[in-house]
């Protein structure tokens, strides 16, 4: 496939290709398949194209990562053997000339994420919408799916009532169960169940967690950044631990640490209604280092300052510390040093599915063959989130929505 968006569309292979799904996924699968031959015809129930895209964007499109292939693979956790052979054949390195083929330069930032030099999706999107043009897509919007007939058409919704299509193939790139009103609302998996398709529940992915703050802490650290910790989880596998920062919210902890150990700490509080991640407010000093310098004499100095000046803890990491430590361990310098260096969180509950970044569930794998194609409707294949799959942040779900699935 020709990387200049405004190449005339290859010789037509008289096949056609129905792909239901605007998302990055969607058009993935449009541009390739077009790219063969196949005349594509894309339906996507909202206005427009790529909304979850845009909105990711706006904060910054991490498109996906530069860090050594072996190590982004392990991202993928359990799904790494479904998903390594597709991320190998289009995996960082192709997505960012890809990206390039679109008119979109690329840089790597000082975390290893990559990103457009212009930060936002927009560009990105109005470039991929003029290549899926220029190779002779056609796209209808306002096309809401709702399963199939007795004919085997796919049947849709539209303002002007209901309409049916049929196609050589078809690509289903539904997208997960978070973020509805951008068109995510998970609805397809009662049709593929009631298909007999086997799909798993949706599971909130790299998601908030609440946590049983006083007003105190709200008033005071409520939108503050917690930075330079670790988190911990410990799961029956053994510990999970990350380093990084994340935010106190109103109703408990969020941010790319947490984003990171959420499918642990989530399923832990599946399993067992009980979860507790441990935070390291000062990973860079040993236990011992911890307890020597508390030791030190305060004076008439406050314990706030105390730990500030002796452990150089913020504000909000000293709020942490008397918001979950006993008096008692607060006055007790051996103490107070193995909380700071291992203090509890207790979590209530993951926030709810709607606000998480993604989705773990949806297509069962053993329903798929190694092309994303239904075993039990040949021809039908499902691509992107609403497979059962995740990954953390990083750029990770978008390599994975944009992989060669083999279509």
């Amino acid at each position: 496939m020709s990387s200049n968006p405004d190449t005339p569309p290859p010789k037509p292979n008289g096949k056609t290709a129905m792909i239901i799904g605007a998302g990055p996924a969607g058009l993935m699968a449009a541009e390739r398949l077009a790219g063969s031959g196949h005349a594509v015809t894309i339906y996507e129930g909202m206005p427009s194209a790529g909304r979850k895209l845009l909105m990711a964007g706006k904060s910054g499109l991490n498109i996906t990562h530069a860090e050594d292939l072996e190590t982004f693979l392990s991202r993928y956790g359990t799904s790494r053997a479904r998903l390594e052979p597709h991320l190998r054949t289009f995996g960082p390195n192709e997505i960012r000339d890809w990206c390039a083929g679109l008119g979109i330069e690329t840089f790597v930032g000082s975390s290893g994420r990559v990103f457009p030099t212009a930060m936002k999706a927009s560009p990105l999107l109005r470039a991929w919408l003029r290549r899926l043009d220029g190779l002779g897509c056609k796209i209808h919007y306002r096309h809401y799916w709702t399963g199939w007939d007795d004919n085997e058409n796919a049947v849709f919704k539209t303002p002007n009532g209901e309409v049916t299509a049929k196609a050589d193939i078809t690509v289903l790139a539904l997208g997960g169960g978070s973020w509805k009103r951008l068109g995510s609302d998970g609805k397809w998996m009662e049709i593929l169940r009631n298909a007999g398709i086997r799909c798993n529940p949706f599971k909130p992915a790299n998601c908030g967690f609440d946590v049983a703050w006083t007003d105190h802490l709200i008033d005071k650290c409520a939108g503050s950044p917690v930075k330079a910790v670790t988190l911990t989880v410990t799961t029956k596998s053994g510990p999970q631990t990350v380093r990084g920062e994340f935010v106190i919210s109103r109703t408990g902890i969020e941010g790319s640490a947490v984003y990171a150990i959420s499918a642990a700490l989530r399923d832990l509080w599946l399993e067992t209604g009980d979860a507790t991640v441990t935070l390291d407010l000062t990973p860079d000093r040993d236990l011992a280092d911890v307890i020597a310098r508390l030791a030190k004499p305060r004076g008439k100095n406050s314990l706030g300052n105390h730990l500030r000046k002796t452990l150089g803890l913020d504000a909000t990491k000293t709020a942490l510390v008397f918001e979950v430590t006993p008096r008692e361990t607060l006055n007790d310098p051996a103490k107070l040093a193995t909380a700071i260096k291992a203090l509890p969180l207790k979590i209530i509950t993951p926030r709810p599915i709607d606000e998480a970044i993604s989705t773990a569930g949806g297509v069962a794998w053993e329903e798929l063959d190694e092309t994303f194609q239904l075993k039990k409707r040949p021809g039908t294949y499902c691509v992107g989130e609403m497979v059962d799959w995740e990954a953390p942040t990083g750029g990770y779900l978008l390599s994975g929505c944009l992989m060669n699935t083999g279509n």
